[in-house]
């Protein structure tokens, strides 16, 4: 979730990285505003097509590969075991689903609980931070009582849920009705890790891996796995295989450049012939599943895939090679702090429905609504900004 640069030609992948999170905190703030475009939100799960919002978290997803051989081949090169390796993804991946179930079972918390569903997700927010901060010396007594703190404050929160319409006091009362955005990235990033490290990295395999599962995905989508709809139950890919394809693309790219970075012209026109066969298979795959996000369709994965390659291809070509990156600075927080920057917006929705207060409508429609939006985004990213000065960042 968040790899700093080492060098100048990781500055794109940051860049790429920041980006994207500004415009997923500014699709997450298009709630708030009346009167927009159509294309700027989710499209409905039965129309054939993308809005901007349908497109960014595909992109995230392209870029949590992107980073993959990077931090498995820096593991690597400390002198880790793929063992310990396959450790640490695990943890990695088990923080980001357990924080994608909190807040996915915020949707459904009861009016009558105990604690009121603001302080609910404030709480849960400030435990996420005490678990998983980024501590100057995570072994210390003070870092070990503060994990202590956070861990059991969660475990306490889980227990006080009510969803609406249940009991209290049950950790069954919390269910994974879908894995939310942290969960999905967890189970991304979980499955993809794995078969890059144990398969070595090799760029062949990676392309198999890709194509498993798009196919995969295109036996979900069709009546090839209909037999399997008990075992779907506790056992699938998150996605239908179409989540976990575009972080795997992410990793054949991720490969494409270091294999090219010193022929970055070179990375770019295989990059932009990459980017157009995705979008022709997309596009060709649409004549039978329509491109739709909430269904996760073949035609989605690999449209959204050729999106992704096209827009990182565009940020090497202005910031690796044009070396126009002054406009990333301000920007910057979002791309080294990109978790603290997507759990900030919670606190403050959070206290917005406690104190009942919001813009007046003539700053929440249309272009001004956009405009407040992506201000608000770079609000929350300036703040990370702040934080992330003062160590006060979360790193799993």
């Amino acid at each position: 979730m968040s790899l700093p640069p080492t060098s100048s030609r990781l500055l794109s992948i940051d860049a790429y990285r920041a980006l994207v999170m500004l415009l997923m905190i500014f699709v997450n703030d298009t709630w708030t505003l009346i009167g927009i475009p159509n294309w700027i939100d989710h499209l409905p799960a039965e129309a054939d097509g993308l809005g901007l919002a349908d497109v960014v978290f595909p992109a995230f997803l392209f870029i949590v590969g992107l980073s993959v051989p990077l931090a498995i081949r820096s593991r690597l090169k400390k002198g880790d075991s793929r063992w310990r390796i396959t450790g640490h993804v695990a943890v990695r991946s088990l923080a980001l689903i357990v924080m994608g179930v909190f807040h996915v079972n915020l949707d459904s918390y009861a009016d009558t609980a105990w604690l009121p569903k603001w302080v609910w997700q404030i709480a849960i927010t400030v435990g996420f931070f005490l678990v998983w901060m980024d501590y100057r010396a995570p072994r210390s007594a003070k870092a070990t009582v503060l994990k202590s703190i956070g861990i059991t404050g969660l475990v306490v929160l889980a227990l006080l849920f009510q969803a609406d319409g249940g009991d209290p006091g049950s950790w069954l009362a919390m269910r994974p009705h879908w894995w939310g955005i942290l969960g999905l990235i967890g189970w991304c990033y979980l499955l993809v890790s794995l078969l890059f490290l144990w398969t070595r990295g090799n760029p062949w395999a990676q392309v198999g891996v890709f194509t498993a599962f798009i196919l995969f995905n295109m036996g979900a989508q069709s009546s090839v796995f209909d037999g399997l709809e008990p075992v779907r139950t506790w056992v699938w890919i998150a996605g239908d295989g179409a989540l976990p394809a575009l972080t795997a693309c992410g990793v054949l790219v991720s490969l494409l450049y270091r294999r090219y970075n010193a022929q970055l012209p070179a990375f770019l026109w295989r990059a932009t012939v990459l980017a157009a066969a995705l979008l022709a298979l997309g596009f060709l795959a649409r004549l039978e599943w329509n491109i739709s996000k909430i269904w996760a369709t073949p035609s989605f994965a690999l449209v959204c895939a050729g999106i992704s390659v096209a827009a990182f291809a565009l940020l090497v070509y202005i910031v690796d090679i044009k070396r126009w990156s002054g406009w990333y600075r301000f920007i910057s927080p979002a791309g080294t702090s990109t978790l603290t920057c997507y759990l900030l917006p919670y606190i403050h929705y959070a206290i917005l429905a406690y104190i009942g207060w919001q813009l007046p409508a003539v700053l929440r429609t249309g272009t001004v609504g956009i405009a407040k939006s992506l201000l608000y985004a770079l609000v929350i990213i300036a703040i990370t900004g702040i934080l992330e000065k003062r160590r006060i960042r979360l790193k799993l």
